[in-house]
């Protein structure tokens, strides 16, 4: 009897140990320590991602008030105009191109502010920085925002978008508050801007020109070198099979089928990657969305770029740089520029600077006056075979040129700029008496 309780009892602990074997079996869970996966590869950026507002931004806002015309450049007071537009309710989007009679007059007419953006722009990129009440608007192109803070229909502020060509009008509507607030802020104070004057190129279009003599700073800059293997893992697909080479000085990236070269003696890089589907037809919202996501990818805005020209037909898009002041910037290698062109899937060129710049030498900073818009239009018009038809802006900027090969310095020079037969040309107070030097 003893015999057969013990067997009892070893049975019965047995099957508890069992039981708890068991358990903590199914409960287990193994403590890990959190690894890193070593096949994934960091994700390259050479300078902070960039929002569509502060790549897609007007030039220039003009005010017309009272046959008078003032505007400005000015990259903190454009800021300034652009935040309150957009928190703008915007609705009731509607063509309104053939109920145009005078296109001159709603587009420079007086109680008319003017917003002027360098190039075309789909809405539907820019839905992202205004807000529109209705989820479906039609699809259209812009170049200008006309905002009619005099007049108003059916009790409702009226805002314009036009096409670069006058073609297409698109009119939309905001609150009276709203456009009361921006005739307070803005229009109210137009006089306090920088004066321009109107000059009819055709009975359809005028250039505004700024008025008298102005005065802009001439900047010196100690470039910072961007970092080529930074740029080898962003654009090659598996910068592990890339091989590096140097051939006359210049540094040369390829695989076997792209190629990028960094000339350090002009500051240029040019990255290659050949494709046979050219031939697929584009649009100018995937090219741009494209464009801009392709670079926002590595961080390639090192400086203050913005959007001012695409060819669909071609497929490229091109982004100019523009100073801390808010003038653009232009250099005969295409030095103060990054252009991209594309197949269907991947980009095919790319070519850019390999340089930034950081904050100017304070003590190379020079005050220059410039000659009087009136005046370089005056000789512009003075020059043999000009077509006034042909003349698309006349604006002041800066020339970026390098001082010297040992030094590295680089020169914003101010100057003004004119746009003739889509070619941009430049004019210095020196050249005024002799020839015009011709900008690509």
């Amino acid at each position: 009897m003893k015999y057969e309780s013990s067997k009892s009892v070893i049975l019965t602990i047995l099957i508890m140990v069992s039981i708890v074997l068991t358990w903590n079996l199914w409960t287990y869970q193994p403590k890990f320590d959190l690894m890193e996966n070593g096949n994934n590869v960091p994700e390259v950026t050479l300078k902070e991602k960039r929002e569509l507002h502060e790549i897609i931004r007007p030039d220039l806002m003009l005010f017309h008030s009272n046959g008078q015309h003032y505007g400005t450049t000015n990259a903190v007071e454009l800021n300034e105009i652009m935040s309150e537009i957009r928190k703008w309710s915007i609705y009731d989007v509607k063509d309104y191109s053939d109920q145009v009679e005078d296109i001159k007059e709603l587009v420079h007419g007086s109680g008319n502010a003017e917003l002027v953006f360098p190039t075309d722009i789909p809405i539907d990129i820019y839905r992202s920085v205004l807000k529109f009440e209705e989820k479906r608007i039609p699809a259209f192109n812009f170049n200008r925002i006309i905002i009619d803070v005099n007049n108003s229909e059916k009790g409702n502020g009226t805002v314009y978008f036009i096409s670069a060509d006058f073609q297409q009008v698109y009119m939309s509507h905001i609150s009276p508050a709203l456009l009361n607030e921006f005739n307070r802020d803005f229009f109210k104070r137009a006089d306090q801007y920088q004066r321009y004057f109107a000059y009819e190129v055709t009975e359809q279009r005028t250039v505004f020109i700024p008025d008298g003599e102005l005065e802009m700073m001439e900047y010196t800059y100690l470039p910072v070198v961007l970092n080529s293997d930074a740029f080898k893992e962003a654009l090659f697909s598996d910068p592990s099979f890339v091989q590096r080479g140097t051939v006359s000085g210049v540094e040369e990236f390829s695989d076997v089928s792209s190629k990028m070269t960094v000339n350090y003696d002009t500051n240029m890089l040019n990255y290659v990657n050949p494709t046979r589907e050219s031939d697929y037809v584009d649009n100018a919202y995937d090219l741009l969305m494209r464009s801009i996501d392709f670079i926002n990818g590595h961080g390639g805005w090192t400086d203050t770029y913005r959007y001012v020209e695409k060819d669909v037909k071609r497929k490229s898009v091109k982004f100019r740089l523009y100073n801390m002041d808010g003038y653009p910037v232009f250099n005969s290698n295409g030095m103060s520029e990054i252009r991209e062109v594309w197949g269907r899937n991947e980009i095919t060129r790319y070519v850019r600077p390999n340089i930034a710049l950081e904050l100017p030498l304070t003590t190379e900073m020079v005050s220059v006056t410039l000659p009087s818009g009136s005046e370089v239009l005056g000789y512009l018009k003075s020059r043999k075979n000009f077509k006034p038809e042909l003349l698309e802006k006349l604006v002041l900027g800066y020339e970026m040129t390098r001082e010297n090969d040992e030094n590295k310095l680089i020169l914003l020079e101010p100057a003004w700029f004119y746009r003739y037969n889509q070619t941009w040309g430049q004019i210095t107070k020196e050249d005024l008496g002799g020839v015009l030097h011709g900008l690509e």
